[in-house]
């Protein structure tokens, strides 16, 4: 009688497993996108335009995708700790707006991706 109960309840843990395992899964990883820009709001025709494009193709902010938006709200001083803040959240790209954002937000992470928009050449 022993050996059946084992085969039976041996069975029903196989048969169980699968769920379990399925249940375990880590959750997919929602790409998070930092913005840095010296604009007072993320209301922008640019940043609308950005959004626009990334539902387009699929992409539902705060469902599927994150985006982190930073403003130094006109004060160019305040970029470097904006950017130490997107880098340690942690973002997977940071998108600037303008030559001063983008040329602090390349500075202390030369390896880190970075999207420009609105940029004239940065020298």
């Amino acid at each position: 009688m022993r050996r059946r109960e084992f085969i039976a309840g041996a069975g029903g843990a196989a048969v169980a497993w699968p769920s379990v395992a399925y249940a375990q899964q880590p959750a997919t990883k929602i790409p998070r996108i930092g913005i840095l820009t010296p604009a007072e709001t993320d209301q922008t025709p640019i940043f609308e335009a950005f959004r626009q494009g990334l539902r387009e193709h699929g992409y539902i902010e705060g469902h599927n995708i994150i985006l982190e938006f930073r403003s130094a709200r006109g004060d160019p001083a305040a970029f470097p700790k904006l950017v130490t803040e997107l880098v340690n959240l942690p973002v997977d790209v940071i998108l600037t707006d303008g030559a001063i954002a983008s040329r602090v937000a390349k500075m202390p992470h030369n390896a880190f991706p970075l999207l420009w928009a609105a940029v004239a050449p940065i020298q």
